[in-house]
């Protein structure tokens, strides 16, 4: 694959601290970051620059996009993803949107609607590829169907509960078709159905303590509990993704495909709103809440100044 010349949009959370080694190491240039501010003060875009070597401190995205091939948006508020993507798209470049990738249709119908223009975008959680997932496909008998998975994670509902619906999804596969919340017992209960019958099930949010990736699968003849390395997570990601934004590979899964993964959270979030009504994907609408990206962004930033 191509050495490729990588920025880096917005330093709010602690992936850009981990990431940026990481795409070195795989024989990667990252030459320039962007910082909107968010989180960090005036200067920290600098200091960050100068603790990776990275050459050029962006004052627009505009500017970026004249100088890299990708760019890798890391915005903690999810609102902003296609506001930072679209530059980058209007410029040719790829783009790789950190999950949550959107928390509203609007948004996830304008990704929807690069892809079919052909624009190479991907992104979401690094779940979608994560080792455990892909040591079981290759250990599991297709003939021996799936049951029923249970798969959870704690901290919060959308901004790190949406791994857990990118992990459940990477087990059963695409096709969810409808989801319905069964509630709150400490942490959001949520029921997902396939269009082929299938029920997944995931339960999500604050707990007292940290709670690992996980999930267990049962098959018509099996039993099996994974928990997730969380120390090969990103490097995974990055080397399923990379060659497909470089333009060297098909898309390990079609952005409409991870799509699915926030499309059934903000179903859930609106059978829970309407006390546990079965909601089809296809029944979301632009009036629907969905997951206000500002508001946990400014919760975000008061978290980290506390740090």
């Amino acid at each position: 694959m191509q050495t490729l010349r990588i920025g880096i949009v917005d330093l709010d959370t602690s992936h850009p601290n981990n990431w940026v080694p990481i795409l070195k190491e795989l024989g990667h240039q990252v030459v320039a970051v962007f910082d909107g501010g968010t989180v960090h003060e005036e200067g920290y875009a600098s200091q960050f620059a100068e603790r990776h070597e990275i050459k050029v401190v962006c004052e627009s995205l505009e500017e970026m996009a004249q100088l890299v091939d990708i760019a890798i948006i890391h915005s903690v508020n999810w609102d902003l993803h296609v506001v930072r993507a679209r530059p980058f798209v209007e410029a040719g470049k790829a783009v790789m949107i950190d999950k949550p990738m959107a928390g509203n249709l609007r948004d996830i119908q304008q990704l929807q609607e690069w892809e079919r223009r052909g624009v190479r975008i991907t992104g979401g959680s690094s779940l979608s590829v994560c080792e455990e997932v892909r040591e079981w496909h290759r250990q599991h008998d297709p003939n021996d169907q799936i049951v029923t998975v249970l798969a959870g994670c704690s901290v919060d509902e959308f901004n790190y509960g949406i791994h857990a619906f990118y992990f459940l999804q990477a087990i059963m596969g695409p096709g969810i078709e409808s989801v319905r919340s069964a509630g709150v017992h400490l942490q959001h209960q949520i029921e997902l159905t396939w269009q082929d019958g299938r029920k997944g099930f995931l339960s999500i949010g604050t707990t007292q303590g940290y709670l690992p990736f996980y999930a267990t699968i049962v098959t018509e003849n099996t039993v099996k509990h994974l928990q997730v390395d969380n120390s090969r997570l990103y490097r995974s990601f990055l080397e399923a993704s990379l060659p497909y934004l470089a333009g060297d590979a098909e898309p390990f899964v079609s952005i409409s495909q991870l799509l699915e993964a926030e499309l059934a959270a903000m179903a859930a979030r609106k059978s829970f709103l309407l006390g546990g009504q079965q909601i089809a994907l296809k029944q979301l609408s632009h009036e629907d809440q969905g997951y206000e990206g500002a508001s946990f962004a400014a919760q975000y930033r008061e978290k980290a100044k506390g740090h």
